[in-house]
């Protein structure tokens, strides 16, 4: 069998007790970076010392069918260095190979910084897209932003710290500057930092530099706030042309991602005073 096993992002003290038991009893273990496995099992005090197999990027298609093999003969515990693996992390081939080969494979689930910044974001999270690393070459990841503009989902990014003003940057140029965001820094760890606002102000505050592990995450097309102002004109605009009042807010809330009852009542309020 094949236990995929999350592993903390940050805290040591989000090691699930599943984590521990099967640390504690493996004797073959898959993981990303066998180094950064063994400090992980000093740090929660495991005295078992299983056999360590490397399983990353630049071996992970050309082991998965020995491990596999392996795999039939007794559990093979996969770790990637944070989180779960397969997601932008190793694994993703060996399970694929396992299911073609009849193999078992469960699952100890536990951290994902995916989610993690997901809920703390502060933005909409019944519908979301997990888009990994963007392209590093500018000319790539420009064709991939113009694809995803229009996406109404909330997206979620890793980034590495060098390249997030950039990106920053190649998200409001592609998206719009105040299309409502949040860089999520050292989740879980001593100096977690979540800094929310329109992409903009984020890309300029990036520009002094930033430090750490990072999560991006951006309001869907269809969820960015805009101008209050601007929003009840086209309201009013609207219901000048004929549209029920009611009827236009709805309209104008779904397109802005404000509250329909507050561009109703604010409307009112204009006709009111005009």
């Amino acid at each position: 069998m094949i236990i995929l096993a999350a592993t903390p992002i940050g805290n040591l003290g989000d090691a699930s007790a599943r984590l521990r038991e099967a640390l504690e009893t493996a004797t073959l273990v898959a993981s990303e970076d066998t180094r950064v496995t063994q400090r992980l099992l000093m740090g929660l005090g495991i005295a078992n010392r299983p056999r360590l197999i490397a399983l990353h990027e630049h071996n992970e298609r050309q082991k998965a069918g020995e491990l596999v093999e392996l795999a039939r003969e007794r559990d093979l515990l996969v770790l990637s260095d944070a989180g779960m693996p397969t997601v932008s992390d190793p694994g993703f081939p060996l399970v694929a190979a396992a299911a073609a080969a009849g193999v078992e494979v469960t699952v100890i689930p536990g951290p994902s910084a995916v989610v993690t910044a997901l809920a703390v974001s502060g933005l909409p999270t019944d519908r979301f897209a997990f888009e990994g690393f963007l392209p590093r070459k500018a000319g790539e990841r420009s064709r991939r932003l113009a694809e995803l503009a229009g996406d109404r989902r909330t997206l979620v990014f890793f980034e590495g710290p060098s390249r997030l003003a950039a990106s920053l940057g190649a998200l409001a140029e592609a998206f719009g500057a105040d299309r409502q965001a949040a860089v999520c820094r050292e989740l879980t760890k001593l100096h977690e930092e979540v800094k929310r606002g329109p992409l903009g102000e984020l890309a300029e505050w990036a520009s002094a530099g930033v430090r750490g592990e990072i999560c991006i995450v951006v309001g869907g097309a269809g969820e960015q706030r805009v101008d209050a102002a601007d929003a009840l004109e086209r309201v009013l605009g609207l219901a000048a042309s004929g549209t029920r009042l009611k009827d236009a807010a709805t309209l104008v809330a779904a397109e802005s991602g404000l509250g329909k009852r507050e561009l109703y009542d604010a409307a009112i309020e204009a006709r009111k005073a005009r």
